[in-house]
């Protein structure tokens, strides 16, 4: 039977669509409530069929994307992202929170002074300047 009519494992999918880099990576997830299929939570068995809607967080991110077609093997990005669509929305709210991500990283302090830097601050709490 092809792949196409029996749908496929959703754990094996979103490695085939390098969602995530291994299949246990993409069970854990989908184990821990990250992945969501048509507005139900699923099991790493679940099998995927093209046109299902699939909802899953990866830290802070959130997409929402469109299953277009199945692969029983990973593939090169460029054809596995022909596997799937992202809806215009997920895509912007993403892309919002990254910027707003590297803004608020661009104004925390970027790591621990060095020692010329700890002598500088030495001498202004002691009053030196």
């Amino acid at each position: 039977m092809p792949v196409e009519e029996a749908g496929q494992r959703l754990d094996k999918w979103l490695w085939a669509a390098r969602l995530f880099k291994t299949r246990s990576l993409a069970a854990a997830a989908i184990d821990g409530g990250h992945v969501w299929c048509n507005g139900q939570r699923v099991k790493p068995a679940r099998r995927v069929r093209p046109g299902d809607r699939l909802r899953l967080r990866k830290g802070p991110y959130e997409m929402e994307i469109e299953v277009l077609g199945l692969c029983a093997q990973r593939r090169p990005a460029v054809e596995a992202q022909a596997l799937y669509r992202e809806s215009e929305a997920s895509r912007r709210a993403r892309e919002a929170l990254a910027e707003q991500r590297r803004m608020a990283a661009a104004q925390a302090p970027s790591r621990r002074p060095d020692k010329q830097g700890r002598r500088r601050l030495q001498r202004i709490k002691r009053g030196q300047g």
